[in-house]
């Protein structure tokens, strides 16, 4: 079967219950997962019932979709994400946010929790994704081609969208911004690895985010992006990183986070 094959089947899934193609998507990281309570009349389908969908395992993700509206737009939200570390695909990793495109989802907002790598940031700073840096190895556009999803060799100028960039920074100006380094994970990078990943212009780095905004981009949706700068990465801290760092990180700045995300929800 195809991959689009695939997901027309999610859809029809979708459909026979009734659910209303949302325009807005967000796919909610590490320390996001509190907005899902905004969203009004929300119908919740667990990522498991939905034919062909990942589930993902993973401590402090969700695995739900939830349907409703946020200031009166239909929306869906992610509560968590599928990721190549723990072995799946590139396909399966972006399934979920293809499947929403391709129901009529115009814009999306990927967020994610994410080791600060640039000189001067904190934990707890929130950055507005401008570019990014995949150095997972992988993509979700190798394998044979599917013109429904999107050309054979897409441009990636301008992969994160500047308008709604430029929303973003207008709702919270306290917002920093930078370019985010996907990796392949799920081990924290060395010391080493960090210097690298600075000389190479990356101010963030995480392991998830870059197959979702490769494949959605090529499917010619509007992509905007925010992390969550949980701990300083490797030989920038004098503790060892923990993923319950990240977790005590996303719990902190959860009130800040919703209302930014609220904000987003009212650009238009």
């Amino acid at each position: 079967m195809s991959e689009v094959a695939v997901l027309d089947e999610a859809i029809l899934f979708f459909e026979a219950r009734g659910i209303a193609p949302p325009r807005l998507v967000l796919v909610l990281g590490s320390g996001f997962q509190g907005f899902a309570a905004e969203v009004q009349d929300a119908v919740a389908i667990p990522f498991a019932d939905v034919p062909e969908w990942p589930v993902p395992g993973v401590e402090g993700h969700g695995a739900t979709v939830l349907f409703g509206t946020v200031a009166g737009l239909p929306t869906a939200c992610l509560t968590g994400r599928a990721h190549l570390y723990e072995g799946f695909t590139p396909d399966e990793v972006v399934r979920p946010v293809r499947t929403l495109r391709r129901m009529g989802a115009e814009r999306f907002l990927l967020t994610n929790a994410a080791g600060g790598v640039r000189p001067g940031m904190r934990p707890g700073d929130v950055m507005v994704i401008e570019d990014h840096i995949n150095l997972t190895g992988s993509s979700p556009l190798v394998g044979e081609h599917e013109p429904d999803l999107g050309p054979r060799f897409p441009d990636q100028t301008r992969v994160w969208d500047e308008e709604l960039r430029a929303g973003l920074l207008a709702g919270d100006p306290t917002l920093v911004r930078g370019v985010y380094a996907g990796l392949l994970g799920p081990n924290y990078e060395t010391p080493a690895e960090v210097r690298m990943l600075q000389r190479l212009g990356a101010d963030a780095v995480g392991m998830s985010t870059v197959m979702e905004a490769i494949a959605l981009h090529a499917m010619g949706a509007r992509v905007a992006g925010l992390s969550l700068i949980s701990n300083l990465a490797a030989g920038l801290a004098d503790t060892p990183l923990s993923h319950e760092e990240v977790l005590a990180a996303g719990r902190a700045a959860q009130p800040r986070l919703i209302r930014t995300l609220a904000a987003f929800c009212t650009l238009r």
